[in-house]
């Protein structure tokens, strides 16, 4: 189902602290705004109206670089600034998702079931049953609510798009709406209800981000694999892993053929997902004839870090009977950890020979294997 989506971000997070507006301060190293519209750009949200302060546009563009978003100046309630997301929407599909910046851990799935829920209503939202104990202090009276058929709502909430301006258009002046699927209520809408999740807390205190960032501290590994070969042609020199080798052959390439970096390129978009290094670097192209690939290597290691990716160790395997690699590994080592930003230790480069067989034992190019560990969040 194709779907636009409204992430409102133009409060000022007084509650949560000193220093910057919650919307902007880091999550286990991304701005927390960054968490939510990834997650919906990613669930296939096109477009994605993003409502900030009127003059934190800068700071969200900073936040967002990359990102395919509209920044909207919101109002001073929140209402008013939903108002504004879907006023920069009205070109978008008729389904919308309206999601809270402050709750930052929104996973596929939930946005996959409440789009499913909307087939049947006007509207969708997660809500999770509310298990303490409710008091109400009136005066000094105190008393128990009893909290059956009570939930707590969450958001992102779905809604036919024609439908949430319509509702929001017939809301009474000088009143506060608490969310969107109240506003569709109070216009006769049908709205419905589905599981939520217990991890999209709302980032409301100073205590909520330290539970966000264990939660958001969840980590996977994941292991990606490349593999490149390149023929010898005429040259006095090959690049392998970044160091130049004095040689009575080149490696022909569109780059400078350098089949260890290019492995290693392929096994770190691997890891993410990510294509290959053709995808990113075509040889079509000729901006990247003769390139140094440290160039390529440094592009995919800068691609895994905004995904909040941290790579572990590199493994690298040279295949070719000549030249010799074992007097240059240490310097090959030394650069790629330079490239990489990594400890020495998790850095291996090694070498072997085919015996003789295929077309390096021929002495006919050189071939690579990379491995790597890449450590990334479990969300």
């Amino acid at each position: 189902m194709q779907f636009c989506a409204v992430v409102v971000a133009a409060g000022t997070g007084s509650r949560a602290g000193g220093g910057d507006a919650k919307q902007w301060r880091l999550l286990a190293g991304k701005p927390v705004v960054r968490w939510s519209v990834e997650a919906l750009t990613e669930a296939g949200a096109d477009p994605v109206a993003v409502v900030v302060p009127a003059g934190d546009q800068q700071i969200a563009a900073a936040a967002l670089t990359g990102l395919p978003i509209r920044l909207v100046a919101g109002g001073t309630t929140r209402g008013a600034s939903v108002r504004a997301g879907l006023g920069a929407l009205t070109d978008g599909p008729n389904v919308v998702l309206v999601h809270d910046a402050a709750r930052p851990l929104l996973g596929a799935d939930l946005i996959e079931r409440l789009l499913d829920a909307l087939a049947t209503a006007d509207g969708a939202l997660p809500a999770l049953p509310v298990a303490d104990t409710l008091k109400r202090l009136d005066g000094p009276q105190l008393s128990t609510v009893s909290r059956d058929g009570l939930w707590r709502a969450q958001t992102p909430q779905a809604f036919r798009r024609s439908t949430l301006v319509e509702a929001y258009a017939a809301w009474p002046p000088g009143e506060e709406p608490t969310d969107d699927a109240g506003v569709v209520e109070r216009a006769g809408g049908h709205v419905v209800m589905i599981p939520g999740d217990p991890r999209l807390l709302k980032l409301t205190y100073p205590e909520d981000f330290i539970v966000a960032e264990a939660l958001a501290a969840a980590r996977v590994t994941c292991i990606g694999q490349g593999f490149d070969a390149h023929r010898f042609g005429p040259g006095e020199q090959v690049w392998l892993c970044g160091v130049c080798i004095p040689h009575d052959l080149g490696l022909v390439g569109h780059s400078d053929a350098d089949v260890g970096l290019h492995a290693l390129v392929d096994a770190i978009l691997g890891a993410i997902g990510a294509g290959d290094i053709g995808d990113h670097f075509p040889p079509t192209d000729p901006r990247w004839k003769g390139a140094a690939s440290h160039l390529f290597l440094t592009h995919a290691a800068e691609l895994a870090r905004s995904r909040g990716a941290r790579l572990a160790n590199v493994d690298v395997t040279l295949i070719c009977e000549a030249p010799r690699i074992k007097p240059h590994r240490e310097a090959m080592r030394a650069k790629l950890a330079e490239l990489l930003d990594l400890p020495l230790g998790r850095v291996s480069v090694k070498a072997t020979t085919t015996e003789g067989m295929g077309f390096t034992g021929r002495s006919e190019g050189i071939a690579a294997q990379a491995v790597v560990a890449l450590d990334l969040p479990a969300a």
